[in-house]
């Protein structure tokens, strides 16, 4: 089968939210998991950048960002249910916004506070601070539905959830002792969903040579178990 080819690290919240819309659109690929600190020569060739995920198209696109994927995953496949809030007009600018805010001010703290040693000019709750207003606005949409754009998820959480789980666990407790609840049940109810679970599978790390994973028949058998 000439199937797209993903490049993916299992812990990236960028390839976590490519690997979940994959699933969502029931769109089949090579996986290939990769170690950050010895990359494939393979993936460096398609791009250069270094990062993941990376999915190498039949045709030879190559797509560099996670949103591309998820925005290449939604033209494959009528996921209307999960994507209809990029795609309404009514929803369309405040979801990718949303999204925006969550790829920009919002990484950009949880970096600072995850990474706090690396970043020793300010004390790592300074940092946790300049996450809150983000964390309010996802508050507020929660307290009134179950997801962020009405009572069944989309692609929208998908793009999100994962950087927020990322934040939480990087001090459990204090995000229980929050009164973020909404967006604690908000989290729970992600993570421990199948489709969530479904892309959490370990691989070993892929090398030149070894036999193909298909990414989609693995999701399931997961899912299964």
């Amino acid at each position: 089968m000439n199937l797209p080819v993903l490049y993916s690290f299992r812990r990236c919240p960028y390839a976590m939210r490519a690997r979940m819309a994959l699933v969502i659109a029931n769109i089949e690929c090579e996986l290939r998991e990769v170690v950050l600190r010895k990359k494939p020569a393979s993936m460096l060739e398609a791009s250069p950048k270094g990062t993941v995920p990376i999915m190498l198209l039949p045709d030879g696109e190559v797509l560099e960002e996670s949103l591309d994927i998820i925005n290449w995953a939604m033209e494959q496949a009528n996921i209307r249910r999960w994507s209809w809030p990029l795609q309404d007009p009514t929803t369309r600018a405040p979801a990718y916004g949303l999204i925006a805010e969550n790829d920009g001010p919002f990484k950009f703290a949880l970096d600072r506070y995850k990474y706090a040693d690396r970043f020793p000019e300010q004390d790592a709750s300074v940092y946790r601070d300049l996450t809150l207003p983000f964390l309010e606005k996802l508050e507020d949409r929660l307290e009134h539905t179950s997801y962020l754009f009405g009572d069944n998820p989309s692609l929208v959480d998908v793009a999100i959830f994962p950087f927020v789980r990322q934040f939480a666990r990087v001090d459990m407790e204090w995000f229980e002792s929050t009164p973020y609840k909404a967006l604690q049940r908000w989290l729970n109810s992600l993570e421990s969903g199948q489709l969530f679970k479904s892309i959490m599978r370990k691989h070993e790390a892929w090398q030149s040579g070894d036999s193909v994973t298909y990414f989609l028949e693995d999701a399931v058998e997961q899912e299964a178990v």
